[in-house]
């Protein structure tokens, strides 16, 4: 049998706003055809079926974040003023009211965390994972001497978390940068002080 040939990623980060947007019941396998230019057999040939293509598309979204929050640090800049650019960025995220800056994983989480223990275990580990590149975050800026050599890097990675939920969640109610931006800065003062 004769494989449809795509860009993978291409399509994956089309199903990837259809899912952000509808939420994976509300999707339907026409949303997913109509976003991704793929036919259904297509889709099913190359993802099984629309679990499957959420899955990979989890998948997708995690190496894009992955990859976007690496090039936001790999700079010279101190650890303290990166950390105030990413969530500058998550700022700007809120303020485009856009459906497609939301995150995913907490989404699938919300969503299908209780429904489904695979994709329940794979957002977790991803979430895990950027809770692990933040802990590094505040390593890098202990030895920087930017913070107490004695504070815990992985609950400052927690407190960061819990407040970047809290701006998106700010943000979807007060898309304003008046409101948003003095939360930002009020999190990053707390956690270096």
């Amino acid at each position: 049998m004769r494989h449809a040939e795509f860009d993978k990623e291409k399509v994956l980060r089309a199903a990837m706003c259809t899912f952000m947007v509808n939420g994976y019941a509300n999707t339907s396998m026409q949303d997913l055809t109509k976003a991704t230019g793929l036919h259904p057999g297509s889709i099913y040939c190359a993802f099984e079926n629309k679990k499957g293509l959420f899955i990979a598309a989890i998948e997708q979204y995690q190496h894009d974040r992955s990859q976007q929050f690496k090039q936001l640090f790999a700079n010279d800049r101190s650890a303290i003023d990166n950390l105030g650019r990413y969530l500058a960025l998550i700022v700007q995220e809120g303020l485009s009211c856009d459906a497609t800056q939301s995150c995913l994983l907490t989404k699938s989480l919300s969503e299908m965390g209780q429904q489904d223990e695979q994709i329940k275990q794979l957002a977790c580990h991803f979430l895990q994972s950027w809770h692990q590149e933040l802990a590094q975050v505040f390593d890098t800026a202990k030895k920087q001497q930017l913070i107490s050599p004695h504070s815990d890097s992985h609950f400052l990675a927690q407190y960061l978390v819990m407040g970047i939920y809290g701006l998106r969640t700010v943000a979807s109610t007060q898309a304003n940068i008046d409101v948003l931006q003095p939360l930002a800065d009020k999190l990053l003062h707390d956690l270096i002080t």
